[in-house]
């Protein structure tokens, strides 16, 4: 009984229990985290990073270590993302850093996209992102 409610009113018609909100997805995160690095010139790469996880419906917090699970979608895609040489580089580690957030931040899967690169930007380099990452993110129109 929760306060008062009988536990069969609550339960949906398919005789389970709601979950009041749905366990937010990998594929959610990752899909949401491409959207919002999605910006100027189309980045076949960022298609790609979202292609290794359209199918992925576990939970984003059932992953022991995200970081290395997106890491190794992303050393397959480009093995050298992480050298921020390049504006692709920095969508890439970017999808990487909002997704790494959103999978500890899921309320804020909704968020609106510069809010969410700001916030991810702040998380990821401790509010000093490299500079190709940091010109990335002016173009965007994001101030970190």
């Amino acid at each position: 009984m929760v306060a008062g409610v009988s536990t069969a009113i609550l339960r949906e018609e398919n005789g389970s229990m709601p979950t009041q909100p749905h366990p937010v997805t990998t594929s959610e995160v990752v899909h949401r985290a491409v959207e919002v690095c999605e910006i100027g010139e189309v980045d076949d790469r960022l298609g790609d990073f979202l292609a290794r996880f359209e199918d992925a419906d576990e939970p984003i917090r059932a992953i022991a270590d995200v970081e290395l699970r997106l890491d190794e979608a992303l050393e397959a895609i480009a093995p050298d993302w992480e050298n921020l040489s390049l504006p692709p580089d920095s969508s890439l580690a970017m999808a990487r850093a909002v997704a790494v957030y959103l999978a500890f931040r899921r309320d804020e899967i909704d968020s609106e996209a510069t809010k969410l690169l700001r916030l991810a930007a702040r998380a990821e380099y401790h509010g000093a992102p490299p500079p190709a990452v940091r010109e990335w993110l002016h173009a965007a129109g994001v101030a970190v």
